[in-house]
């Protein structure tokens, strides 16, 4: 299948030949297959599997070890009250349409994209111009062929238009896509049909904490509640000090709407987040952004997007947060170490831009959003999005929970103020407030300086005062003044309290996985059958192929000594002692990723030492085991390239490559 997307090595990607190698060496599989499998969940095999454990070990290495972050495992299972407080029960959502015919839900962005896609791919057609192949699910086909597919030419007017839509369509809401549903006439692309406006559906699993059903529950959404609702715990961590930053690797479970593409919109999936905290009145500036001024990114801002652009603007972290494009300098500094932590797994760095999030876009709790996306066969794709939080999270949680979550600060110079109190009394006032006294002190503490002024005139003239208290029944209290006075004391203030704001940069592992997969796949040229993945030594599920010339009970020794040497140098190795050639060994092993093969021939029984090939270019060494282990060790680290070790080591030239095609 031709696609305008391209490998590493230039040429076509096909993307049925790569998910074919992903089925056949067992890298993934829909989950609960024999019963017919579930959409939207995956299982992983050992390729997979170990791949996944190589990446999230350099993340920690990049971000927990690197940062000195503190790393945190918290409950997935999470209360209501939590994810009411946070925002997640009523804005965590997607809007959806329903086909009143057929029954079929289709999530209202997705509906729109794909059918005015799928126009502009007809115009071209009708315009003569190349169009590559579009991949069809096999199980909508029949249902598919309902729907004209004639390449009709648009008037360019309409044409830009909608090339404008597709631009702006993460700034829509859902009265902004009802309205381009029924302006563009858009319908079910599997039945034709009309389709009902959009509504909003919530995306979270829920269930409940214990048999009763009293204490309702969520699957979380993200793990970053767990780690805002530790953040007294981690301050007292950290002796106080800020900047600090915590982060957590976990299981989240959006409920999709609608999921597709593999692993990049699944129902269950690993995220790997960062809080960051940090003092609001520092400008959110950051100690080692000077370390990164330098470095360029490519950035497509908010105002290109609006006006129809697609192409990010290649600029230095230091221009970009400088003119505010980027908001400060903490933000800016994680785009970067997002950035070199892609570079060190091994993505394609001309297929990575950082876009801004549009204003409608934006999560309830951001004040600003970029995120990495990386492009794959499937268009450009959002994996690790870094937001500004302010200091939205650790508010509301306060307000619920009446827990503090601020930090002291002592000054270096006290001064003092003349403030008005409310006192209440908690001894009075328990038998009338009972189990709301605390809301209600809650209250109190929140007032103003201007409205405790007034209150106190009110209680003056009255003897008594209404208070707003949002929790109550009512939403408000009355108070006399046996149970409240307002007096204006004066204090000494030898601290400053305040909130942290937080920058989040949260990480979709399996949209980074898959990508990454896309990134290093490529075929041999001349010999389209054989394909390569070229993952990075450093992240390479199996480190180490071992191949024995042929089948001969001679070699049992030395293989043995070479496994032995593998695991105490803790290097993952395969042995491959199947009867078909050794380049048909090399070939299908290409395929897993394995970076290096260890050969074991008759000149090892001489002690003339062992070969060392190099998947990529199929060239090979020859030493001794010590040198060869020393080399393989060094560039598993990354502390060495084959480059290098081809070059100080001597050159082995073999034929075996060309007996190298895959059964």
């Amino acid at each position: 299948m031709a696609s305008e997307y391209k490998t590493r090595t230039g040429d076509d990607f096909d993307r049925d030949q790569f998910e074919s190698l992903l089925r056949r060496k067992v890298f993934m599989w829909p989950s609960f297959e024999p019963y017919g499998a579930t959409k939207g969940l995956f299982d992983y095999g050992p390729p997979l599997e170990n791949l996944e454990a190589e990446v999230m070990n350099v993340w920690r290495d990049h971000f927990i070890r690197h940062e000195r972050m503190m790393a945190l495992k918290c409950s997935m299972l999470t209360p209501y009250r939590v994810l009411e407080t946070s925002g997640h029960v009523a804005k965590f959502a997607d809007y959806m349409c329903k086909d009143p015919l057929t029954g079929d839900i289709l999530r209202a962005d997705h509906l729109i994209k794909d059918v005015i896609e799928s126009r502009l791919k007809s115009d071209r057609e009708a315009r003569g111009e190349k169009v590559s192949a579009v991949e069809e699910d096999p199980k909508l086909k029949k249902k598919k062929s309902k729907v004209t597919k004639t390449a009709v030419k648009l008037d360019d007017a309409v044409r830009k238009e909608y090339e404008h839509l597709l631009a702006t369509l993460d700034d829509c809401t859902g009265d902004d896509m009802g309205a381009l549903i029924k302006k563009h006439d858009i319908r079910s692309p599997i039945s034709g049909n009309e389709v009902e406006p959009p509504v909003s559906v919530n995306l979270m699993f829920q269930t409940q904490i214990g048999a009763t059903g009293k204490e309702p529950a969520f699957l979380r959404p993200e793990t970053a509640q767990g780690q805002f609702l530790s953040f007294q715990k981690l301050l007292e961590y950290s002796d106080g000090q800020l900047p600090m930053a915590s982060a957590s690797i976990g299981y989240s479970f959006p409920n999709e709407l609608s999921p597709r593409n593999g692993l990049l919109r699944v129902r269950e999936f690993l995220m790997a987040e960062v809080e960051h905290f940090v003092d609001p009145e520092s400008g959110k500036k950051h100690p080692k952004f000077a370390s990164v001024r330098h470095v360029k990114l490519p950035l497509l801002d908010r105002k290109t997007q609006t006006e129809g652009g697609s192409t990010p603007t290649v600029t230095t972290i230091g221009e970009a947060v400088d003119s505010k494009l980027v908001d400060n300098e903490t933000l800016g500094y994680f785009l970067v170490r997002i950035m070199t932590f892609m570079q060190r797994i091994g993505m394609d760095m001309n297929k990575l831009r950082f876009r801004q999030h549009m204003a409608n876009e934006m999560a309830h709790y951001a004040t600003d959003c970029w995120d990495c996306e990386l492009l794959n066969s499937h268009g450009w794709i959002e994996c690790v999005g870094c937001a500004d939080r302010s200091a939205y999270d650790l508010m509301v949680h306060e307000k619920a929970t009446g827990t503090f979550m601020k930090v002291r600060e002592d000054l270096k110079e006290p001064y003092e103020v003349e403030e008005w109190q409310a006192n209440l009394d908690k001894k009075k006032s328990g038998p009338k407030l009972r189990k709301d006294q605390s809301k209600v002190e809650a209250a109190l503490n929140e007032l103003s300086q201007e409205m405790k002024e007034k209150l106190s005139i009110t209680m003056a003239d009255k003897g008594k005062v209404e208070l707003p208290v949002s929790e109550m029944e009512g939403g408000k209290v009355e108070l006399d003044k046996d149970i409240v006075t307002f007096v204006k004391e004066k204090r000494k203030v030898t601290q400053r309290e305040y909130t942290p704001n937080v920058i989040e940069p949260s990480f979709g592992v399996g949209r980074i996985l898959y990508s990454l997969m896309e990134h290093v796949y490529w075929t041999r040229k001349g010999d389209e059958a054989r394909s390569v993945m070229s993952f990075k030594p450093t992240v390479a599920p199996i480190k180490v192929l071992v191949v024995p010339l042929q089948k001969d009970t001679r070699f049992a020794t030395l293989l043995s000594e070479l496994e032995g040497r593998l695991d105490d140098a803790q290097l993952s190795f395969k042995v491959d002692q199947s009867g078909v050639s050794i380049g048909r060994r090399y070939a299908r092993n290409d395929e897993l990723g394995i970076p290096f093969g260890i050969t074991v021939d008759y000149e090892s029984l001489e002690g003339k030492g062992f070969t060392l090939r190099d998947r990529d270019s199929t060239k090979q060494v020859r030493a001794s085991l010590d040198e060869i282990l020393e080399a393989v060790e060094k560039m598993c680290k990354g502390k060495e390239t084959w480059e290098g070790v081809s070059g100080r080591l001597p050159v082995f030239e073999g034929k075996v490559e060309e007996e190298g095609k895959e059964e």
